[in-house]
């Protein structure tokens, strides 16, 4: 039998240490953005999977980068359900139960009982609860991929300590996530935890990179926004520090808005808690909770669109289990998702879906008069890469010219309808202004077809035609912005979008003519009293000039009197009398 040297071995043990340590590397960088790396401050081919979970966790919770209350914190409280909806910020252990629990006591309590038993079936249906069986899944079984994604997982692990060298995992459980990785138990009252996304990351580290990396690559060139917004990584923060939000005295409603920016804080708006199931989060009814309605109503314009008719007769026929990548070549596929289309970025597959972003959340003047910039440029042409999946660069090219002209259209009017709105206010004319126009609560500012006036009213504030403005920019021009860029012609032509929005153009400009006569209309009757009020000086003038401490003057100025009352009653002037 052929004996290996001791050197042969040696050699075979550093490569194979060699190989452990480029995984971890590979696992650590996947497809993060060099961006990120250089806010962090990292060298990406020399950092550890620990590094970079510290340097992500140590951004992601600190407050100045965006956790916590924000910058209005003083001007409102959490409700008792925020601490589900930002665990990071405001969660606390219930004082109702104290027991201490391992993980088999977690998982049976739970299940006998009738608290949470739901959560413990979906469980059972996740790859969490049972690691082996994914260890043994044949090549052939769409689910493979997930062997890669587990080692990934289980190297991050071992660099953060808390996974032996030879060690793995055989299941991801309750006490994993809500006490802490491979605790033994835990007390209720004092170690019980919400998982926030950077629990998730310790594990799913590539991914939580990836959705945190959106932050550094929305550099916006001319600061048309807030750098790292619009996107799920600061999509809390927008919450938070929005005037209109902090200030809504109807806490209850305010909750609307929070539900549906909390991807920030947790991971489970997408994987639906507690199967977190990647084959749900590809389908589009995932986005459709947040990306719905009047202010974007992307769900329903892709579903009108010819693309969500291939999706809505052909999709139970895909096999979602299939990654991104391989959705086409694999899965069956045959038209395309909010998932493939946002998540790929040149080629490759990610949790960052602001890479390709252009008109960000709503269309203004400033995005509007840069597109030929090279960052709005190089975004146009990531996209045309994705359509390329399906169509030619041509039609691609020509799809474009039809979105960025349309949404550039309807920016035109909302624009002209503004100016017309700011000279009212401005100039005092709206209805009320004067006299019944209450200041919004703080931290908000009064101003013209303002955001606030959608969701605060008291008095004449907001008028008529400001609500008319508010919905033509934050409604119409948006939904005719996303039904045009998907592709839904009836979305951004007719039903929603133009039509609708000519029609608030029509009312403001109906509203201003109404407004500027009534204001002529009370200049003139001002203009008559000043006149008459001038007829009555010029006869106390009269009065001044004539003695009234004698017996003449006074019966002077009583014979004027009475002369001016009969001359009116006749209708002569003193030009008659002459």
């Amino acid at each position: 039998m052929h004996k290996h040297s001791p050197n042969r071995s040696l050699f075979r043990h550093l490569l194979l240490a060699g190989l452990c340590w480029f995984l971890a590397l590979s696992s650590a960088s996947g497809d993060i953005p060099d961006e990120t790396f250089k806010a962090l401050e990292l060298d990406r081919h020399a950092a550890t999977p620990k590094q970079l979970y510290d340097k992500l966790t140590e951004r992601y919770k600190d407050p100045a980068h965006g956790a916590g209350k924000g910058k209005y914190a003083d001007q409102w409280e959490p409700m008792t359900i925020d601490q589900y909806f930002n665990p990071l910020s405001f969660y606390k252990p219930p004082t109702s139960e104290t027991r201490t629990a391992d993980r088999e006591q977690c998982i049976k309590c739970h299940e006998d009982s009738d608290e949470s038993f739901g959560a413990v079936a979906a469980w059972r249906k996740s790859t969490h609860s049972n690691l082996v069986e994914l260890r043994n899944l044949p090549p052939d079984d769409p689910r493979y991929y997930k062997k890669a994604l587990l080692e990934e997982a289980e190297e991050n692990l071992r660099s953060l300590g808390k996974l032996g060298k030879n060690e793995q995992l055989s299941q991801v459980s309750c006490i994993d996530c809500h006490v802490g990785i491979g605790a033994d138990k835990g007390k209720h009252d004092q170690d019980l935890r919400m998982p926030d996304a950077s629990v998730c990351g310790q594990c799913h580290l590539k991914q939580f990179a990836e959705r945190e990396s959106e932050r550094d690559t929305m550099d916006w060139p001319q600061d048309q926004w807030p750098d790292g917004r619009p996107s799920h990584a600061l999509g809390y923060q927008a919450n938070v520090e929005l005037a209109t939000w902090a200030a809504i005295e109807e806490r209850e409603i305010a909750t609307g808005c929070t539900m549906c920016h909390i991807n920030a804080p947790k991971c489970d708006t997408c994987h639906t808690r507690h199967q977190f199931s990647a084959a749900e989060a590809r389908k589009p009814e995932a986005c459709s909770t947040c990306h719905n309605g009047v202010d974007h109503n992307e769900y329903e314009q892709f579903l009108l669109s010819k693309h969500g008719t291939v999706y809505q007769a052909h999709g139970d026929d895909w096999e979602w289990e299939q990654p991104l990548k391989d959705a086409i070549s694999k899965g069956g596929q045959t038209g395309p998702t909010c998932a493939y289309c946002h998540m790929e970025y040149e080629g490759e597959f990610g949790h960052n879906v602001v890479r390709k972003v252009r008109w960000a959340f709503n269309p203004t003047p400033a995005i509007a008069e840069n597109l030929d910039h090279e960052w709005f440029k190089k975004r146009e042409g990531a996209w045309i890469e994705t359509c390329d999946n399906c169509h030619s660069p041509k039609f691609a090219k020509a799809y474009f010219e039809i979105i960025d002209g349309s949404i550039k259209q309807g920016l035109s009017k909302e624009q002209e309808a503004k100016q017309i709105l700011t000279k009212l206010y401005e100039e005092g004319l709206l209805t009320g202004q004067k006299n019944n126009r209450p200041t919004p609560p703080k931290p908000i500012e009064d101003a013209p077809g303002g955001f606030f006036q959608l969701f605060w009213a008291e008095g004449n504030n907001p008028t008529r035609i400001e609500r008319e403005y508010a919905q033509m920019w934050e409604h119409d021009l948006i939904k005719l912005y996303k039904g045009v860029a998907h592709g839904s012609p009836g979305g951004y032509t007719y039903t929603e979008g133009w039509a609708p929005l000519v029609g608030d153009y029509a009312n403001i400009m109906d509203e201003d003519t109404k407004l500027r006569e009534m204001a002529a209309l009370k200049k003139q009757v001002a203009d008559l009293q000043s006149r008459a009020q001038s007829s009555v000086l010029d006869l106390s003038s009269i009065e001044r000039q004539v003695s009234v401490g004698t017996l003449g003057g006074g019966m002077f100025l009583a014979g004027s009197m009475m002369l001016m009352g009969w001359r009116r009653r006749n209708g002569k002037t003193d030009t008659d009398s002459r």
